[in-house]
């Protein structure tokens, strides 16, 4: 078939210069089958390649980064949680031979496998996981498919978690837990803050009772915060013993 080929070439020379030969351009590389096998086992490229036009049958591949943005999977995470997730994949070709020969169709077989890897990440994640830690999930999934797909001629570049889609009731649960989280929190401060003011008043009890100057000292500088505020009204406050001396005397 080889020589049939070549006669026919030789035959329709110089006609047969228009089907030859076949540009490759610089991103792309061919691999020749002739008679069903590749020929001498590598790829071609780039540049003009003469082919059989009888006889080979040429696959151009294309070695520039694809991107592959995976649609909303529906998953049920470790903790029974329902999330929708997308993901966007980054991926190129490194082997033309193997892309050709591994695999019926390495775009739609990376495409798919993207998918239910992701699904899979998730699955063994809680949801707290995934929403607080996101660059691991997507490095779990890079690592997962990295191994399978390079018997395929072809490396993962990056993978990247893109949004992540809660129900509307789960989203109304985590606010309301949320926010008891927050107004727990607050209760906490707040008593805090009310033992070190009692601790701190106590203090400061024991020193005044232990020198009436500086009981009288207070008193009067309490006197003289009320008169300041322009109040109609002053209250006075006695103390008990202070009401004893007056009416004993």
């Amino acid at each position: 078939m080889v020589l049939i080929s070549i006669i026919l070439v030789i035959l329709t020379f110089p006609l047969s210069l228009f089907c030859i030969f076949v540009v490759v351009r610089q991103f792309e590389r061919a691999v020749i089958l002739r008679n069903g096998k590749v020929h001498k086992n590598r790829a071609y490229g780039p540049g003009l390649i003469f082919y059989l036009p009888c006889v080979d049958t040429i696959k151009f591949i294309d070695l520039r980064t694809f991107v592959y943005s995976v649609p909303p999977q529906d998953v049920l995470t470790k903790d029974s949680l329902t999330v929708s997730v997308d993901a966007v994949v980054f991926y190129k070709i490194t082997d033309p031979v193997l892309a050709v020969l591994s695999v019926t169709d390495y775009k739609l077989s990376t495409h798919y496998l993207a998918a239910t890897t992701l699904r899979n990440a998730l699955g063994t994640r809680k949801l707290s996981e995934v929403l607080a830690n996101r660059p691991a999930v997507s490095h779990q999934v890079f690592e997962l498919m990295k191994h399978i797909i390079r018997d395929w001629g072809i490396q993962i570049v990056r993978v990247e978690i893109k949004d992540i889609r809660l129900p509307i009731q789960l989203q109304k649960a985590m606010a309301v837990e949320a926010e008891s989280t927050r107004l727990a929190n607050a209760k906490i401060i707040v008593a805090k803050a009310e033992i070190e003011s009692t601790k701190n008043l106590e203090l400061a009890t024991g020193i005044l009772m232990d020198n009436p100057i500086c009981m009288q000292l207070r008193y009067l500088q309490s006197l003289n915060t009320i008169a300041g505020e322009k109040t109609h009204t002053i209250v006075f406050p006695f103390s008990v013993d202070t009401f004893k001396k007056i009416f004993n005397k």
